[in-house]
């Protein structure tokens, strides 16, 4: 399902933002603070969350928490609306026909690096535990339902182990709902690592290749059989009583990432290296989706790679199935696409965001 265009309405610094895609890549550039991200930003939206910057919808209106925005977009046959009314959740629509957000996920694949994301081998566990998630997702459109059954059936039981109730019939039936679910949650995320893992290119890119891991942390987190999931519950009921939440599951999951010769762990990398691994992975997830289009967020990637590694990142991404939106704040950073790329020059004025398409 591919992206045929995009509108906005009171989102961010955009009062109104009218842009067709197509399959060639879009170089977004233009000063800090322009309004670049907030394109990106748009389009994570049609995705299941919070997007790209997980902020919530009251932050992400123009005119303020007492306002409202709208974004619109055009999926293959299908219309596609997402609304944020003042006092009120974010609303998506199907065909003008209201869905849950987990609906999303079926129709688009939207995968995005950001540059908080730069700290993600050295940020805590859940930060590389929703990245992982975010690429599962992107392979397994299951993922965002299994991931809210999940998390509903153990704030249940932690509401249970807060509140010092000892009667086990109260937790069987949470405990075997948070095993089959985190069994599947499991499943599907060693599934995306040897997906993603089986799409890498090993050479002559300047971008490592690497051994993706689940670690298991302190909860068994790898561990995707819901019989022995259900009973390592069982068995922590009293250590979990005492601390008043569940210590043992899929959301103590970890990623670990190894490459080069010494096995590198990614967290002892140079930041060069670190972020050469982030988009070797994002490239690889859209090739691992190479029998359906993708789209490809990359937020300011390109200012802190050399010209050679700048060069071979725009030629991947040109081989791609994928719909890719970059920014950056020169035009000359994107000089390598050639002819390959539309360009879309942002700038600001009276606090309103304007674009101009390049030639």
């Amino acid at each position: 399902m591919t992206l045929t265009g995009i509108s906005l309405a009171q989102f961010r610094s955009w009062p109104r933002l009218d842009l067709q895609i197509d399959d060639r890549p879009i170089a977004i550039f233009g000063p800090n603070g322009s309004g670049k991200t907030n394109i990106l930003e748009a389009i994570s939206m049609l995705a299941p969350g919070r997007g790209l910057r997980a902020a919530p919808a009251t932050d992400q209106a123009r005119q303020g928490k007492d306002a409202g925005w709208r974004i619109r977009a055009g999926c293959g046959d299908h219309d596609v609306e997402t609304v944020a009314l003042p006092g009120q959740n974010r609303q998506v629509f199907l065909d003008h026909k209201q869905v849950p957000q987990t609906a999303l996920g079926r129709l688009l694949r939207i995968i995005w690096l950001v540059p908080s994301m730069d700290r993600l081998w050295t940020d805590p566990p859940e930060t590389r535990r929703r990245f992982l998630d975010r690429l599962t997702l992107s392979l397994f459109p299951d993922h965002a339902e299994l991931a809210l059954g999940y998390e509903k059936a153990m704030r249940e039981r932690n509401r249970l182990l807060r509140d010092h109730v000892s009667d086990p019939g109260w937790y069987r039936a949470l405990e075997r709902q948070m095993a089959q679910s985190g069994s599947a949650l499991t499943a599907n995320r060693l599934k995306a690592l040897q997906a993603i893992m089986a799409s890498q290119v090993h050479d002559g890119t300047g971008f490592p290749a690497a051994t993706l891991t689940l670690l298991p942390g302190e909860g068994h987190a790898d561990d995707s059989n819901a019989d022995s999931i259900a009973t390592r519950l069982a068995e922590m009921r009293i250590r979990d009583l005492a601390a008043g939440r569940s210590l043992t599951g899929p959301h103590r999951a970890d990623l670990g990432a190894y490459w080069g010769p010494q096995d590198m762990p990614a967290a002892l990398s140079s930041t060069g290296e670190q972020k050469a691994l982030l988009l070797s992975l994002m490239l690889a997830n859209a090739r691992a989706l190479a029998d359906q289009p993708v789209i490809l967020l990359l937020d300011e990637v390109a200012a802190h790679l050399d010209a050679d590694r700048r060069a071979n990142l725009y030629d991947q991404i040109s081989e791609l199935n994928a719909q890719t939106l970059l920014t950056g704040t020169g035009a000359e950073l994107f000089d390598s696409f050639g002819p390959r790329a539309r360009r879309l020059e942002i700038a600001k004025h009276d606090g309103a965001s304007r674009c101009m398409e390049h030639d």
